[in-house]
């Protein structure tokens, strides 16, 4: 009872502080400007129609995530983006380069040196051989090396991207790079614009859902799922899969569901005359964000629960429910998009493999994560063809660069373990379902593995592709903040069309 006397102490207090003669007079200038800006703003704007119809209030601001259609035909409707977080060495799982053997433990070519900044190695580092061993595997021969004796029988089903580059060797900057197409903080991410143009398919769960493993969340921190200036409603939704996959999902003791619903709903008229009075967008994204959490305490039980998964699915992935682990979030990820859900991300940490400790080496270490990644990725490509939903979910796998054909030599000193360092000019990521063809391998790096020589791609290009699949052409994707349009792909960025199907 007290919080309601609360409640209606704080509601009488707004209200009388707009007739206070100093939030009269502070509406009055700000109010008075306005009027004397309006006409500068509209003649600015391409036309009185175009800012009229900017300025009122449509069904997109009152429902921000009902699904929309895409402009242009469409091949996926869903993504599910897999993020090895560190980022895994190309170099032993997918860029077979035999000349690395024959150079192994030597100095490396000062011209691979030369003009070249590192984030660690010092100095004329060693060449570091592959340490795993490779086979070509199905009928399009992909290089796959036996840290991934899983993934070498779906190889069929994806296609590679083995020259794409980077410009940012840190892995904050790297991952914001990656996830929101500029190494600052501030934009929003590729998650946040895909639900920003597509809205999402059942309206009880968030547009855009990520989900943590490996102990830690991204250098970049939650950025990389942020909505940046797009509506706060756009940005993703974390789920544990340990434990309550949302905090407070249940309600307090002696609360019921019509009392919750009708609580909500006050709140909401509060809001909503808050909107009406100042305009204020991110009012809106409250009232939506309200109402999404009360539709989640119904939905999200459901569908974050693994337990009643048949056995043969656990067998599947390895999941072993209970656990916060990458194979649990891969099943959960086929879950999520079965039941309507636009943009789901996966972060897996601890993909840095530098050589400074046994578990971030490049042979023992990073053996122990492929293990871990390896069954649950195969798992899930293999559940979602079955469930025939792959044909509309595009998968990405990827890092936020790649690694060194050196051996890391930190400051100048040989590590005690093998491992290698940050790389921009040249790694690996695919794609798989959503328009994707199968079976392809697009770019072809130097004999080292050092840089693209053929098939280079961008970031943007990545971005653009992704984008295209969904049903956008990533130049006109746009959305106006101070006084421009921006985009996801910033003013770069081409299709890369041998991946189409």
């Amino acid at each position: 009872m007290q919080k309601f006397e609360k409640l209606l102490r704080e509601l009488n207090q707004h209200s009388l502080q707009k007739q206070t003669r100093r939030h009269f007079l502070m509406d009055c200038a700000s109010k008075m400007g306005g009027l004397a800006l309006a006409p500068l703003l509209l003649g600015c704007g391409g036309g009185t129609q175009r800012a009229q119809t900017e300025l009122t209030l449509s069904a997109r601001d009152l429902y921000p995530l009902a699904p929309l259609p895409p402009p242009f035909p469409a091949k996926a409707k869903s993504v599910i983006y897999l993020h090895m977080a560190g980022s895994p060495s190309q170099l032993e799982l997918f860029d077979y380069k035999p000349e690395l053997i024959k150079y192994h433990d030597k100095p490396c070519p000062t011209s691979l040196l030369e003009g070249r900044q590192f984030a660690f190695i010092r100095g004329v580092p060693n060449i570091l051989g592959p340490q795993a061993k490779f086979a070509q595997h199905g009928e399009s021969g992909a290089w796959v090396s036996d840290y991934l004796p899983h993934f070498s029988k779906v190889v069929d089903e994806v296609s590679f991207l083995k020259a794409v580059h980077t410009d940012q060797f840190n892995h904050g900057p790297a991952q914001l790079f990656m996830q929101t197409g500029s190494p600052r903080l501030g934009r929003p991410s590729l998650g946040s614009w895909v639900t920003y143009g597509l809205g999402t398919e059942n309206q009880n769960l968030p547009g855009f859902v990520v989900l943590t493993s490996g102990g830690k969340t991204p250098d970049a921190g939650k950025s990389v799922w942020g909505s940046g200036f797009l509506p706060s409603v756009y940005q993703g939704v974390q789920c544990r899969s340990k434990g309550d996959p949302v905090l407070y999902l249940e309600d307090p003791k002696g609360i019921s569901r019509d009392l919750k619903k009708n609580l909500i709903s006050a709140i909401n008229q509060v809001n909503r005359k808050e909107f009406e009075d100042f305009g204020d967008p991110e009012v809106l994204a409250r009232i939506n964000q309200y109402e999404m959490a009360y539709k989640m305490q119904i939905e999200v039980p459901e569908v974050m629960n693994i337990n009643d998964e048949p056995a043969s699915i656990h067998e599947l992935y390895g999941t072993k429910p209970g656990e916060e682990s990458f194979a649990n979030n891969c099943l959960l990820a086929r879950k999520l998009v079965e039941k309507g859900v636009r943009f789901v991300q996966l972060y897996d940490w601890g993909w840095d493999t530098h050589g400074t400790a046994k578990e971030v080496s490049i042979d023992l270490g990073l053996r122990k994560k492929c293990q871990e990644m390896d069954r649950p990725v195969t798992a899930l490509l293999l559940d979602l063809k079955q469930r025939g939903l792959l044909e509309d979910t595009l998968v990405v796998w990827g890092g936020e660069f790649g690694r060194t054909p050196m051996q890391e030599n930190r400051e100048g000193k040989t590590q005690g373990f093998m491992g290698r360092d940050h790389h921009v000019d040249a790694f690996t990521m695919w794609m798989a379902g959503g328009g994707i063809k199968k079976g392809v391998s697009h770019g072809i790096t130097d004999d080292f593995g050092f840089s693209g020589i053929e098939g280079r791609v961008s970031v943007h290009d990545v971005h653009a592709t992704i984008l295209h699949l969904l049903g956008f052409r990533h130049e006109e994707f746009t959305y106006d903040f101070q006084g421009r349009p921006f985009r996801l792909t910033d003013v770069h960025g081409e299709l890369i069309k041998p991946l189409l199907s």
